[in-house]
C-alpha cells in the first residue's frame, strides 16, 4: 500500500460528498417542491455509495497497513491518516441501510419543514421531525463511547470533547451576565432611535453594497457565489467552489446584509484552509463551534464595531441612493446595536442572541434525554421564550418552525453558535494584542485581519482539535468572560451609560 493509493481512495469519497453537497445546495435554492421524493432517493443512493467507501475494505486495508507502517507516510499523510481513522472508527459499525434511510428522511423532512412554514402549522412538520429523531436515536448507540447522556453523544459529533455538564456551567455564567447587562440598560440606558430602519432599501441595492463589502473582507467571488434561499447557509462544494446564501427584506436591510456577512465568514474560512489537505477529511473545520466563530467574528464582532461602520456607512448611504442621507452616523450606528427581545434567532441583536441558543440547547437536551416529546415541543418553545425573553410567539412560523437545522437532523448543533460567539470574542482579544484593529477598520484595510485568522485558525482544518486551536491562538481555553466584557463595553457605549 502506497500513500498515493490511500489519498486516491479519499479523493473518490470526497468527490461523492461534493456531489451530495451540490444536490443539497440545489434543494435549498432552486429545486421544484415536487422533486423532493426523487431528490431524496438520489441523495440516499449517493450517500450509500459514499458510506460504503468510507467504511469499505479498501479504506480498511489502508488504515490497517499504515497503522503498522506509519513511518512510510509523509507528515501531511500522518495527519490525514489520524483524522481518517477517527472517522472510520466512528462509522464502520453502522449498517449502510441506516445511513441511506437517514439521508432520505432528511431530504423529505426539509420539504415538510418548508411546507409547514408556509402553513405556519407545526403539525405539518411533526411526523417528519419524529422520524428524524427516531433515526438519530437509532444511530446514537453506534456513536456512543463514554458519554454520560445520549445528548452528549450528539454534542460530541459537532463539538468534539464538549459535554452538557460543561455547557450547563458556561451557559449559566453567560446567561447571568447577559441578564445583568440587560438590566443595566433598562435602568440607565438611553434608547437609540430606530424609526428609520424600516425604510425601503431594495434587494438590488442591498446586494450591491454587501457583495462589495464581503469581497473586501476577503470572500473570493472567483471561487464562490451568492444565492437566495429560505434559511441562509454556506456550503463548500469544492476547494474552489464555496457558496453562500441569504434572504432579503426590503423593509429591514439588516436581515440580508448581516446574513451575507455571516455566511461570508464561513466562506472565508472554507476558502483559506491549507491546500495540502484538499480532497481529504482534514479539509474541514474541527468543530462547528470553530466554524461559527469565523462567521460570528465577521458578522457580530467586527460588524458591531463603531470603527467598522465609520468606514462603511458612507458607502452604505451611496448604495441606498439617498434613502439614509438625512441620518447622521451616530444615529445610524446606535440604531444597529439597539437591543430588544425578538422571536427570530437570526434577526436577534448581539446581546440577546445567545439566549436564543440557550433555549434551543435546553429543548434539544430534553428531547433526547427523555424529558420532552415532539408533541410538547411547540408549547415548551413558547414557554421558554416567555421565560427568557419576555415574549411569546403567536404562531409556529415565528416559533418552533423558524430554524432549518432539525429538518436536516442537526441535533446538537445549536450550542455551536454560542460557543462560536465566545470563541470569536476571545480571538478578538488575542488579535488586538498584535493588530490595531480599530485603525485597520477605519481605513478599510481588512487583509491583516483575514491573514491573522488564516494563520491561527483557517489553515489548520481538522489537523488540530478545537481546544488546541483556541489555546494556541489565545493562550487559554474557552473563557466566556471575553464575550461578556465585549458586550458590556459595546452596549454601555451605544446606550450612553456612564460608568
Amino acid at each position: 500500500m502506497k500513500e498515493k493509493e490511500f489519498l486516491a481512495e479519499l479523493a473518490e469519497i470526497t468527490l461523492l460528498n461534493q456531489t451530495l453537497a451540490l444536490l443539497d445546495w440545489d434543494s435549498q435554492t432552486g429545486m421544484p417542491e415536487e422533486a423532493a421524493t426523487e431528490r431524496g432517493e438520489a441523495s440516499g443512493y449517493l450517500s450509500g455509495l459514499a458510506f460504503e467507501k468510507q467504511t469499505g475494505p479498501k479504506l480498511k486495508e489502508a488504515l490497517d497497513y499504515f497503522s503498522a507502517h506509519n513511518d512510510e507516510l509523509s507528515e501531511v499523510g500522518k495527519t490525514i491518516f489520524t483524522v481518517t481513522k477517527k472517522d472510520y472508527d466512528q462509522l464502520h459499525a453502522i449498517p449502510k441501510e441506516l445511513m441511506v434511510e437517514r439521508s432520505r428522511l432528511y431530504s423529505e423532512a426539509h420539504t415538510a419543514w418548508v411546507k409547514a412554514r408556509q402553513s405556519k402549522n407545526f403539525a405539518d412538520f411533526k411526523p417528519a421531525l419524529e422520524e428524524n429523531i427516531r433515526i438519530t436515536k437509532e444511530l446514537i448507540p453506534y456513536y456512543k463511547k463514554d458519554e454520560a447522556t445520549d445528548y452528549d453523544v450528539l454534542l460530541n459529533l459537532f463539538e468534539p470533547g464538549m459535554t452538557s455538564a460543561v455547557l450547563d456551567e458556561v451557559f449559566s455564567e453567560l446567561r447571568d451576565g447577559l441578564v445583568k447587562i440587560r438590566q443595566l440598560i433598562a435602568q440607565k440606558g438611553i434608547t437609540p432611535d430606530t424609526s428609520f430602519k424600516n425604510r425601503t432599501m431594495t434587494t438590488a441595492q442591498q446586494k450591491d453594497f454587501v457583495k462589495n463589502l464581503v469581497a473586501q473582507l476577503g470572500f473570493d467571488f472567483n471561487r464562490g457565489r451568492l444565492d437566495d434561499t429560505v434559511h441562509p447557509f454556506a456550503t463548500r462544494l469544492a476547494h474552489n467552489d464555496v457558496r453562500i446564501t441569504t434572504r432579503w427584506n426590503e423593509q429591514d436591510f439588516t436581515m440580508g446584509i448581516f446574513g451575507v456577512i455571516h455566511e461570508a465568514g464561513h466562506g472565508i474560512y472554507e476558502q483559506n484552509m491549507a491546500g495540502k489537505y484538499n480532497m481529504t477529511p482534514v479539509y474541514d473545520a474541527p468543530s462547528m463551534g470553530i466554524h461559527e466563530s469565523q462567521s460570528l467574528f465577521y458578522e457580530i464582532i467586527l460588524g458591531s464595531k463603531r470603527s467598522f461602520w465609520q468606514k462603511q456607512y458612507p458607502i452604505f448611504q451611496a448604495a441606498a441612493e439617498g434613502t439614509f442621507d438625512d441620518i447622521d452616523f451616530e444615529a445610524f450606528y446606535r440604531s444597529l446595536k439597539a437591543t430588544a427581545a425578538s422571536l427570530i434567532r437570526i434577526e436577534a441583536d448581539s446581546l440577546t442572541y445567545p439566549l436564543h441558543i440557550i433555549i434551543r440547547y435546553e429543548l434539544e437536551k430534553a428531547l433526547f434525554n427523555g424529558d420532552l416529546t415532539v408533541a410538547e415541543l411547540p408549547k415548551a418553545w413558547n414557554d421558554k421564550y416567555e421565560e427568557y425573553l419576555g415574549i411569546r410567539p403567536d404562531n409556529d412560523l415565528v416559533g418552533v418552525l423558524q430554524d432549518v437545522h432539525w429538518s436536516g437532523g442537526m441535533f446538537g448543533y445549536f450550542p455551536s453558535y454560542a460557543l462560536g460567539y465566545m470563541y470569536a470574542a476571545q480571538l478578538l482579544h488575542a488579535m488586538e494584542k498584535e493588530l490595531a484593529i480599530d485603525n485597520l477598520l477605519i481605513k478599510g484595510d481588512y487583509a491583516p485581519i483575514k491573514n491573522w485568522l488564516t494563520e491561527h485558525i483557517h489553515q489548520f482544518g481538522r489537523s488540530k482539535t478545537p481546544n488546541e486551536l483556541i489555546k494556541a491562538a489565545t493562550g487559554e481555553t474557552l473563557n466566556p468572560q471575553y464575550l461578556l466584557n465585549y458586550l458590556s463595553e459595546l452596549y454601555q457605549n451605544v446606550y450612553q451609560i456612564k460608568a
